[in-house]
């Protein structure tokens, strides 16, 4: 394997680093020993030391030990971005148990599938969402909290006063469960001590759709998540412990917010200002209140966030570095974003199979524009032929591996070995990418996503990133659609910009400008909004489903 990013690596960051024997709460616990009276999270004004948080989480890993949780337990936490998502999170680990992460949005199908096949008996959710729970009998324990336990008046009492009729009459439905708040009200104590081998045993079962699309649980362990970790900090190699102020805003149950939103910030001795959703008015706010000084996001964000900018109204020029992932960082998006800021954007790549961050841009050296950057340190990448592990040659599409310690171990209750993605250590992504002689990576496409139109090759990222360039477009996805002479061809979707009128024959006539007559879209489809996932991603499967 050539490895051609070793030669024009960025010279604050090593190739090879060493990683320590610790289970992933250490790296909380490290840090409330150095900094226990730095700020941990900052939410809604509500402040917490690392020390008041380090109690709280041994009082609340304490109860779950003396309620039968032990090591190899799945634990659910079906919660937004709060302080008792932070404390469950850890107290599960403390204890050797398994984390299990679902996203609030989820809707009573994806809730069961996601119960019945890890097994999780103990369930950590909101007050809000316990309707969609209360009827799983199989749930031992239910574990009920409230944002309103850390909302400042009278959000609080305006939040309880919504919500507690609701929440008595399902307690008749279904009785037994505990609060969050009456547990913590426990004198200080600690749990017992649970010998956690960190290569070895699972910390997390982070559920994806995998290369196949099917949902799996990907089993990452201690060492996984504290590799990356330690990768994702080097790359910040001038964030400086015990100093920085964090915007932890990417939902903490999605792999890169629980890396880079929490378990890096953790690691850091950071400051966390968390919100529970986003929201650009609120998020630039908090900004300009709190002065955080990193932030990882995804290009939904980003962009939304200059959209509302004024200038004048906040000063948002706090903010050094940001990383952009878990979708194409149009080119138009960074620097318009950067403009506003004064921070260096860049991005970055990865998936939940791999803790999840195996590319980024450098924030200190050569970056490229529709490129997501070159590997982390220890991390391995080639483009190889379909289904093998031949690397082929420089700027040629094809299949992306990676390998590293951060790589999954292999996915939950499935012994298939034909349908692991994992070979000689390498992990096949499901992703069609080229690498140039620098090693810097370029995504052309999802396999799934990519459109076969007469035997041609379309990449839908590579028409967006054209269509991004419109001085009228807001946002734009592009998928394929059946067609009866070429098999498939283009179809785009397109919010315009406010006030801005767009037709289909000037997108057309754009695009003939600037890209091959077969990559042209069929049909031009104009909407107020694209469905999104809770982190931004734009759900293609949606608008397939609802294309006309």
């Amino acid at each position: 394997m050539s490895r051609p990013w070793e030669k024009t690596y960025p010279k604050e960051i090593p190739l090879r680093l060493e990683y320590p024997q610790i289970h992933t709460y250490e790296l909380f616990s490290k840090s409330a020993e150095s900094f226990p009276q730095n700020t941990s999270i900052l939410f809604f004004n509500k402040k917490f030391s690392y020390a008041e948080l380090e109690e709280k989480i041994s009082i609340f890993a304490s109860y779950l030990q003396k309620n039968g949780i032990k090591k190899g337990d799945r634990v659910a936490l079906m919660l937004p971005n709060c302080p008792q998502f932070i404390i469950s999170y850890y107290a599960v680990l403390r204890i050797g148990g398994i984390v299990v992460a679902f996203n609030p949005l989820y809707e009573a199908k994806e809730i069961s599938f996601q119960i019945e096949d890890s097994g999780a008996r103990t369930f950590i959710t909101l007050d809000i969402f316990f309707e969609k729970i209360y009827s799983y009998e199989n749930l031992k324990n239910i574990i009920i909290a409230s944002i309103a336990d850390y909302l400042p008046f009278p959000l609080n009492v305006l939040y309880l006063f919504k919500e507690r009729g609701k929440l008595r009459a399902l307690k008749r439905k279904r009785g037994g469960f505990r609060h969050f708040k009456e547990i913590l009200k426990a004198p200080p104590q600690k749990p017992d001590s649970v010998e956690i081998n960190p290569e070895k045993d699972l910390a997390l079962l982070q559920y994806s759709g995998g290369t196949t699309g099917i949902p799996k649980g990907v089993m990452l362990t201690h060492k996984n998540i504290i590799a990356n970790t330690l990768q994702c900090r080097n790359w910040f190699a001038r964030a400086e412990r015990g100093n920085e102020i964090f915007l932890s805003i990417l939902p903490f149950f999605h792999a890169m917010g629980m890396t880079t939103s929490l378990n890096l910030p953790v690691y850091l001795g950071a400051t966390m200002v968390v919100y529970p959703k986003f929201d650009p008015q609120k998020v630039l706010g908090l900004i300009d209140a709190h002065r955080p000084t990193l932030f990882t996001g995804v290009p939904a964000m980003y962009q939304s966030l200059t959209n509302n900018f004024t200038k004048g109204r906040w000063d948002i020029s706090s903010i050094k570095f940001c990383i952009s992932g878990a979708a194409p960082l149009p080119g138009e998006v960074a620097r318009d974003f950067e403009k506003i800021t004064g921070a260096t954007l860049v991005e970055g790549y990865g998936l939940s199979e791999a803790s999840p961050v195996t590319h980024c841009n450098p924030l200190y050296g050569k970056r490229k524009n529709g490129s997501c950057g070159i590997p982390l340190p220890d991390t391995d990448c080639m483009i190889s032929g379909e289904d093998t592990l031949r690397e082929i040659p420089f700027n040629e599409a094809g299949n992306l591996m990676v390998k590293g310690p951060q790589v999954m171990t292999g996915y939950w209750n499935n012994s298939d070995e034909n349908s692991q993605p994992i070979t000689d250590g390498w992990l096949s992504t499901g992703d069609i990418a080229r690498m140039d002689e620098e090693g810097y990576l370029f995504i052309m496409d999802r396999k799934k996503d990519m459109i076969i139109s007469g035997g041609y090759n379309i990449f839908p990222r590579e028409i967006e990133e054209v269509l991004y360039t419109h001085e009228k477009v807001k946002e734009a996805a592009v998928i394929g659609i059946p067609d009866k002479k070429f098999g498939e061809r283009p179809k785009a979707f397109i919010v315009p910009k406010e006030n801005m009128e767009l037709s289909e024959s000037e997108i057309i006539d754009f695009l003939k400008a600037r890209i091959a007559r077969f990559k042209i879209p069929k049909k031009v489809e104009f909407r107020e909004t694209l469905p999104k996932t809770l982190i931004g991603k734009v759900l293609k499967k949606n608008l397939r489903t609802s294309s006309d």
